[in-house]
């Protein structure tokens, strides 16, 4: 796989991957000539620059006929994710606690000795798989969410 930064570094794929993202988030796919007419460049110089892009697996084609249909696949930029975030996080302090409470309000012991039904099951389990599988899916979405807030945050300090 070619060198993403490499790939992103070229101001014409950042263009034609930005107009691939605006019709990501309605579903859509997007032809050659619809990108050669929205970015006012040759049909050669954007088949060009989408064959890296494919060869990157920053793009996926599909075939109807005589037209080929570009759409964005986002999942190779997630490394230049994990490389940025801590430049732009650098200096912020996210320790995390975490306490129980009960209905009341009253400080409770945590799941590692207890739970809200008493004492935990005989596999030292404190949720049922389902809840527990549900709960990690809500946990990595906080953790993005998070990173998201922090990159934001960073951007606004360089900025300000």
């Amino acid at each position: 796989m070619p060198d993403i930064f490499g790939v992103i570094a070229d101001q014409t794929r950042r263009d034609i991957l930005q107009a691939l993202l605006e019709r990501h988030r309605t579903d859509a796919e997007m032809s050659v000539s619809e990108i050669v007419a929205q970015l006012e460049i040759s049909q050669p110089t954007v088949s060009k620059h989408l064959k890296v892009l494919r060869e990157a697996e920053l793009v996926t084609v599909r075939e109807d006929g005589q037209h080929r249909l570009y759409t964005l696949n986002a999942e190779p930029l997630e490394m230049i994710e994990d490389f940025v975030i801590p430049f732009l996080t650098a200096g912020f302090d996210t320790e995390v606690t975490v306490e129980y409470l009960s209905e009341s309000g009253e400080r409770m012991d945590g799941p590692e000795t207890s739970d809200s039904f008493g004492e935990l099951g005989e596999d030292g389990e404190v949720l049922p798989e389902e809840a527990a599988a549900a709960a990690e899916r809500i946990g990595r979405a906080a953790a993005r969410a998070e990173s998201r807030v922090k990159e934001l945050v960073a951007r606004f300090k360089l900025r300000g």
